[in-house]
């Protein structure tokens, strides 16, 4: 799994190196830690984005190993906040819902820019490189340019696009994605959907009617419905997410651009206040940069020197 960490570490190299270096900064040199010193720590954690309640967490297993005399430099603080970062990610993996006797349907949804037209065709490429048959559905109909995207999109990785006339009804372009799923018998159906605000009452109303289509073509449709979050806008991912899980029966959770970004601890802040699984993650603009989330390497990539 070299490689895999590999990613994870390149791709989180702007938020590994906000912490690592203000930890070590912070606490070279130190005699004796004090309540200040504390309090530059936890502000080194939040400004990561790792969310408050976490860095409390971490914070107060440094202070009680120091104490107990544990602990006593930068490196130490590293190991123990890779340790428990670790763990609090435990449970953000789990087994995807995948269909018995059919396809799987995969519905993304998410605010516009989040990545989703990107991250759809890279799930594309990744399923197909495992030997599975994919399809993409293009049900973001607002807008002309994103079907056309989706079919480049899908010609460049090699599988079928279902699509319709800009203005179309999302929802039929979702049910006939459905039929013809089911009739060239392919493993997966990913559908991506318009970019919509939550306060947005009739797109939240077409993402009801796209659910319950699917349901009517293959039952049990969509198995799986993510929230493509961008991961560089820091706590308004957060946000988005918190609001998005109140309207929307979510599964998962797929952050993309985690690359361009210092607050890559937006994943942790995420999933520690919502319990959502944490499906995928964008560490990078190619096409295999979209990696399967792993807590180990996340913590390693975050916290290892």
């Amino acid at each position: 799994m070299k490689s895999l960490f590999s990613s994870f570490k390149r791709g989180l190299q702007r938020t590994k190196t906000l912490l690592v270096r203000n930890i070590q900064s912070l606490f070279s040199g130190t005699q004796e830690w004090t309540p200040a010193t504390y309090d530059e720590l936890e502000a080194i954690l939040i400004g990561a984005d790792l969310g408050v309640g976490v860095s409390h967490r971490l914070l107060g297993d440094i202070r009680d190993r120091y104490q107990r005399g544990e602990i006593g430099t930068a490196e130490d603080i590293l190991r123990i906040a890779r340790t428990d970062l670790a763990q609090i990610l435990a449970t953000a993996v789990q087994p995807l819902r995948l269909a018995t006797g059919g396809p799987t349907i995969v519905l993304l949804v998410g605010v516009n820019g989040s990545g989703k037209t990107t991250t759809a065709a890279k799930l594309a490429h990744m399923w197909q490189q495992d030997g599975k048959s994919v399809g993409l559905a293009a049900c973001d109909t607002f807008r002309a340019a994103a079907i056309e995207q989706l079919k480049i999109w899908g010609e460049r990785v090699g599988c079928p696009v279902i699509a319709a006339q800009h203005g179309a009804d999302a929802a039929s372009v979702a049910f006939d994605a459905a039929q013809a799923a089911i009739a060239r018998k392919l493993d997966f159906m990913i559908i991506d959907t318009a970019g919509r605000q939550h306060t947005r009452k009739g797109l939240m109303e077409e993402l009801g009617k796209i659910r319950r289509v699917l349901d009517k073509a293959c039952p049990g449709a969509p198995h799986e419905v993510w929230l493509v979050v961008d991961g560089s806008t820091g706590t308004n991912a957060l946000h988005q997410a918190r609001e998005f899980t109140r309207v929307a029966d979510l599964t998962g959770l797929c952050l993309t651009k985690l690359d361009g970004t210092s607050k890559g601890g937006i994943v942790v802040a995420i999933h520690d206040e919502l319990k959502l699984p944490i499906r995928f993650v964008g560490l990078g603009e190619a096409m295999t940069d979209l990696q399967p989330f792993d807590p180990h390497h996340f913590a390693d990539a975050l916290f290892q020197q």
